[in-house]
């Protein structure tokens, strides 16, 4: 279950998610250099309209997508912040997939796997890269790329995956229906 585990703050501190019980919860892997990074502005919105109804976003900063977040926890939290005004928490910046990612990962992708990407102008893009990469790459639950976000409902089910791709209206849907 999604209360059992921990990851670590931006601050160093360990976040029990036990502590996010009956609240609905957007994990999300983000890079400050990602043409995906403007998410980062309809995000902090939902943060802003949705945190007092019970939202809570752990925005967990990854640099295995094209080293599109290198710089240290502190650098990333100032860019968010002087760019996009965040103001929901960051955590530690941690792996994602392969054998240093975080457990919590571990237990996002069994829960909900890839299913494809949505229509989106880089759609092509990124199916290109990643064939060219490895044949069965849609075969597999790993995390594509910066910006995938799972919804967790108040009971602690992952109830949806969305990849970058996808419209943030719709993401936002998703966690409206579950407020």
């Amino acid at each position: 279950m999604i209360y059992d585990y921990t990851v670590i703050t931006g601050k160093g501190e360990e976040l029990h998610l036990s502590d996010y019980k009956g609240k609905v919860i957007m994990v999300v892997n983000t890079a400050t250099g990602c043409g995906f990074t403007p998410q980062y502005a309809p995000i902090e919105q939902m943060y802003r309209d949705y945190h007092d109804k019970g939202l809570e976003i752990l925005d967990i900063p990854c640099n295995q997508f094209g080293g599109q977040a290198p710089g240290t926890d502190d650098e990333i939290r100032e860019f968010c912040t002087i760019h996009f005004n965040t103001t929901f928490p960051q955590m530690k910046k941690a792996d994602v997939n392969g054998a240093n990612e975080l457990p919590l990962y571990t237990y996002l992708k069994s829960q909900k796997g890839f299913e494809g990407f949505d229509d989106h102008q880089l759609k092509p893009l990124l199916e290109e890269m990643f064939a060219k990469a490895d044949p069965n790459w849609d075969k597999n639950p790993d995390i594509k790329w910066n910006f995938t976000k799972f919804i967790i409902d108040r009971d602690g089910k992952v109830v949806a995956r969305f990849e970058p791709t996808a419209d943030m209206a719709t993401v936002e849907d998703c966690i409206k229906s579950l407020l």
